[in-house]
C-alpha cells in the first residue's frame, strides 16, 4: 500500500486561510471561564502538529531542504506551546485549590 499524498501550493494557502479564520472566531467567542479547558484543547492540537511534523521530519529526503527546515520549526513551536501549555494549565488550577492550613494547637 503506498500512503503517499500529494498537496500542492494552493491547497495549503487554503488551508492555512481556513485554520486562521475559525481558529479566530473560536477563540474570539470563547468565555473567561473556558480559558483552561481551552488550554488543555490546545495541548492536545499542539501534541497533534508535533506528532505531524515528526511524521513529516521523517519521510522527508534530506535535499528537500525548505520542507525540513519548516517541519523543524514546526516540531520546535509544538514542543514549546505543549511545555508552555501544561504550565499555564497547571498554574491556573493550582489557583483553585484550598489551602488546608492547620490549626495552632493550644497548649
Amino acid at each position: 500500500m503506498d500512503f503517499t499524498y500529494h498537496i500542492t501550493g494552493i491547497d495549503g494557502l487554503f488551508i492555512l486561510a481556513m485554520s486562521l479564520l475559525l481558529g479566530f472566531e473560536v477563540i474570539k467567542n470563547v468565555p473567561a471561564v473556558l480559558h483552561t479547558p481551552l488550554m488543555s484543547g490546545s495541548n492536545a492540537i499542539s501534541g497533534i502538529i508535533l506528532f505531524g511534523g515528526l511524521i513529516q521530519l521523517m519521510s522527508t529526503p534530506p535535499d528537500r531542504i525548505w520542507v525540513l527546515l519548516f517541519a523543524s520549526i514546526a516540531v520546535l513551536l509544538g514542543a514549546m506551546n505543549i511545555s508552555g501549555g501544561f504550565f499555564v494549565t497547571h498554574r491556573m488550577l493550582s489557583m483553585f485549590q484550598v489551602n488546608k492550613k492547620k490549626a495552632p494547637k493550644n497548649p
